[in-house]
């Protein structure tokens, strides 16, 4: 395979990856909140069989578990499952394409390899969720490294030579002005630092959405008619709650799932600051003008995230809106990881 003929399937296999991996997502999210995530209460397959249909012709497809089959939430959870397994092969194939063209360099063999492990980590998640039934620790998890995966095909098909929106898009713009470089590694920095506070807000979303938090708190701005409610922070943060718990429905208190949803609403205000003065920076820098599209587009994730997480409680937690809730969260970190790698490159 010509160096040309590789890096071009690497780049499809990559930009592939990303869709699927954002479908993975969003349908994990789906499943969560319609209440399918035990719609199969074993695993990989459902009720001992490859699809649902197959635990329909069953007698007793009961036998294996004691919840009764409901086809509808068995169906969505192994569409989940179907749409996973199709990304590890994805991966798989651009690990297995990063060692055969290693002398290509099309990306790093130890980042492809990173990635394979992260999917099989995912997958090994996913096989908890379902086995220790639904446990907050878990679904969060499963949640974060999910997103991870996103983020880490997003970095790739952004790093592959010849990519028109790759590191080569940035040039040299910027550094041959006086202080320019000391300026973009600040620029990058708080790049940087918007990143690390939007992951720990993924975190908290995806411990608000597995705790059954969301609707704790039915009004905004305030919470149960309050701007500082009764809430329990203590038991709000208990990682484990023993392993033959079924967690379907949530077990904490009221006042432990305000605390939590407060606590993600605090959270969105510290990430929607750091990713606004990280966009803001990289705009009133003229040098940086190939990455004020970038910076743009942060600020445009951003605003649709926050609107969409106001109007979703003010419009009662629909579940369209619950489900795009998830999926602003990933646009947005592809936004912010689009930014940190081009001010990654020099």
């Amino acid at each position: 395979m010509t160096a040309n003929s590789a890096a071009r399937w690497m780049r499809r296999l990559a930009l592939a990856g990303v869709a699927l991996a954002f479908m993975v997502v969003v349908l994990g999210a789906y499943v969560r909140l319609t209440a399918a995530g035990l719609g199969c209460p074993d695993w990989p397959g459902c009720y001992g069989h490859l699809t649902p249909g197959g635990a329909l012709g069953d007698a007793a497809p009961g036998a294996l578990a004691p919840r009764p089959l409901d086809p509808a939430k068995a169906w969505r959870e192994m569409s989940h499952r179907y749409a996973a397994g199709t990304l590890a092969l994805i991966v798989v194939a651009i690990a297995a394409l990063a060692v055969g063209a290693r002398r290509q360099r099309l990306t790093s063999v130890r980042f492809a390899l990173t990635l394979l492990a992260t999917v099989l980590l995912q997958a090994l998640l996913g096989m908890l969720t379902v086995t220790r039934q639904l446990q907050p620790l878990i679904v969060t998890l499963h949640l974060l490294v999910g997103m991870t995966t996103l983020g880490m095909l997003w970095w790739l098909a952004l790093s592959l030579p010849q990519s028109s929106w790759g590191a080569a898009s940035l040039g040299a713009a910027g550094y041959s002005l006086r202080g320019g470089a000391a300026y973009v590694v600040n620029a990058r920095q708080l790049a940087i630092l918007g990143l690390a506070a939007l992951a720990l807000q993924i975190a908290l979303g995806g411990w608000t959405s597995s705790n059954y938090a969301a609707i704790a708190c039915p009004d905004f701005p305030t919470c149960q008619g309050s701007l500082w409610p009764h809430a329990d922070f203590r038991d709000a943060f208990v990682l484990w709650h023993g392993a033959n718990v079924d967690y379907e429905g949530g077990l904490l208190t009221a006042p432990a799932r305000i605390a939590i949803h407060v606590s993600h609403r605090l959270g969105a205000l510290l990430a929607a600051a750091a990713l606004t003065l990280a966009a803001v920076f990289t705009l009133r820098h003229h040098g940086l003008a190939s990455a004020h599209a970038r910076a743009w587009a942060v600020l445009g994730a951003l605003g649709l995230q926050l609107g969409i997480g106001v109007a979703m409680v003010l419009r009662g937690f629909p579940l369209w809106l619950a489900t795009a809730h998830t999926a602003g969260a990933a646009l947005l970190l592809l936004a912010v990881l689009a930014l940190v790698r081009l001010l990654n490159a020099r």
